[in-house]
């Protein structure tokens, strides 16, 4: 997984503020075998035990739209504030200046559905946090989370104390 990772993910230093190296899977994505293969392996551990998969705006849909169809469940989208047309739930998680929300609408997650929530990179936890929150709050239950980045040093684990996380890759922040 990480040759994959390491040939296909592209690096960009001082982005999107100097000091800070940013991993951009756009070219994995495009890439038809490595986005099978990461596919793949991020829902390995948690197959036959998820009846939906929450994909964290952005680039969180594109896994988790795929994740759904290889493992044949449904798709839930967890969107930034104001991005709904029916009635939501809200979450909001920390900013490095300010916060941000993010929201699913009340009526999409079945009480007691079992969800795995996916996105590309954990850094500090508060995105991810959020949509596990949000799930919870909706009635689901949280039996995982995926990424593809987990950047090492931030504490985004931490930030998730009992949660069942399995990530592709850590890298330095």
């Amino acid at each position: 997984m990480e040759d994959v990772l390491d040939r296909l993910c592209a690096t960009v230093p001082d982005y999107p503020k100097p000091g800070i190296t940013f991993k951009d899977l756009t070219p994995v994505f495009a890439d038809p075998e490595g986005f099978r293969t990461i596919v793949d392996a991020i829902i390995a551990p948690f197959l036959g035990r998820f009846d939906l998969v929450a994909g964290i705006e952005a680039r969180g849909f594109l896994l988790a739209a795929a994740a759904a169809y290889a493992a044949g469940t449904g798709v839930l989208t967890v969107r930034k504030a104001g991005k709904l047309p029916r009635t939501t739930f809200t979450e909001e998680y920390a900013l490095e200046y300010g916060t941000a929300a993010l929201e699913v609408h009340t009526t999409d997650i079945p009480q007691g559905a079992r969800v795995l929530v996916l996105d590309d990179v954990l850094a500090t936890g508060g995105t991810v946090g959020a949509a596990v929150r949000l799930v919870n709050r909706s009635g689901g239950t949280v039996v995982g989370v995926g990424v593809v980045l987990e950047l090492d040093g931030l504490g985004g684990r931490a930030a998730l104390a009992g949660q069942e996380i399995h990530s592709l890759q850590c890298v330095g922040a």
